[in-house]
């Protein structure tokens, strides 16, 4: 599971953050007042992968919208467990 403790909405207020979790990449970026979060299955970065391929959602900038994105990304990885997992052990 993705911890919130490791994501600093501070560093989100100044850059994009990436990263991954056992199949499902991740991206939390600012956009205007709220937070844009995108997942996507590996292996390919945000940008190589197709937009069909990526799902997103809004939250507010805040650390209670932290919270909020970082559980939702959290059910979505146990909602498609399927194609994550596929993603995490596909051949190169």
């Amino acid at each position: 599971m993705i911890e919130p403790s490791t994501i600093s909405i501070n560093y989100i207020k100044k850059e994009p953050i990436t990263g991954s979790f056992q199949g499902m990449r991740y991206r939390m970026v600012k956009t205007g007042d709220e937070m844009e979060v995108t997942i996507w299955p590996e292996p390919y970065n945000y940008v190589k992968t197709p937009e069909e391929r990526k799902q997103r959602k809004k939250f507010s900038l805040t650390q209670e919208g932290k919270e909020e994105a970082v559980a939702w990304m959290n059910e979505q990885y146990e909602v498609q467990r399927e194609l994550w997992e596929s993603a995490f052990h596909a051949p190169l």
